[in-house]
């Protein structure tokens, strides 16, 4: 089995540069050319994506293909009341009670030590739902942190029940440590000089790591003598995603290479499995 923990789908197409596109019909003929198995459905509400979804329509999808999608529902942490003790675990509750496994992909562009967001986390551990996140280095969308990631440190230690799921370049660009700063907004192609996220790994057990698009495929295939260690030593903390926003031929380079890797005897069977699959039922409780 393959779970991809990162999808996006529509019922219909939006205009160009509008967010993600592609409709359901599309994704699962590039999951049967893939070789996917189910997709975990994210939506994104935040204005920060000139056509926000709602996570009712993610559910209506989900529903729609029972047997291939697994729904999040998402919440921006200024519903509600734009404050920090906005309740939204009613939300919460209401979309756990319709079926959604976790949350996210969550895009405010507010800090992540911002209260609401910080009243987010709180709900989301209260409500057991793993949060998938977007990281960012400032303006556009995704949660803001500094080179370090002192703000996410803060944040996996206050909720320590709560599964964060890293996602995004400025997230994978801190596997290693960084030549210069500006390279945390790309894809760095130098070997990893060990940075912040293996050791948050190691001190933080509620991290998890989104592989998806090419950030995440690129913290593994920029330095493959290090992704061995990494996936060994972080095994039950890796997922496999693709993050596929249009049909466009995507090719999955990780999923390639992580077979290759398992095929040539590299990476354990058990290990690849666990990536591809198992620890995605074991973290969404499936």
């Amino acid at each position: 089995m393959v779970i991809d923990i990162h999808a996006h789908v529509r019922f219909f197409r939006t205009p160009a540069d509008c967010g993600p596109d592609i409709p359901a019909e599309d994704l699962l003929q590039e999951y049967d050319r893939l070789g996917i198995d189910k997709g975990c459905l994210l939506p994104i509400v935040s204005p920060e994506i000139n056509m926000p979804q709602t996570s009712e329509e993610v559910i209506a999808i989900a529903a729609k293909y029972p047997e291939r999608f697994i729904p999040f529902c998402n919440i921006d942490p200024r519903s509600i009341s734009n404050s920090s003790d906005a309740p939204l675990g009613k939300l919460l509750e209401h979309y756990r009670r319709a079926g959604c496994r976790g949350i996210g992909e969550v895009t405010a562009n507010l800090d992540i030590e911002d209260a609401r967001v910080v009243n987010l986390f709180r709900h989301a551990e209260i409500n057991q739902l793993p949060l998938t996140f977007h990281l960012s280095s400032g303006a556009g969308y995704g949660l803001v942190d500094r080179l370090g990631l002192p703000g996410l440190e803060k944040a996996l230690k206050a909720f320590p029940e709560l599964k964060f799921l890293g996602h995004s370049r400025v997230f994978w660009a801190e596997i290693g440590c960084l030549n210069s700063p500006a390279d945390r907004n790309g894809l760095p192609s130098y070997p990893v000089r060990e940075g912040t996220l293996p050791r948050l790994f190691r001190t933080c057990p509620n991290l998890y790591g989104d592989l998806s698009a090419g950030s995440g495929g690129n913290a593994l295939m920029r330095d493959p003598v290090y992704a061995v260690k990494f996936m060994n030593e972080f095994q039950d903390r890796l997922l496999f995603g693709l993050d596929i926003c249009t049909v466009n031929g995507w090719i999955a380079p990780l999923k390639k290479f992580l077979e290759e890797y398992r095929n040539s005897g590299k990476l354990s069977r058990d290990v690849y499995e666990k990536i591809m699959y198992k620890n995605a039922l074991n973290i969404l409780n499936l």
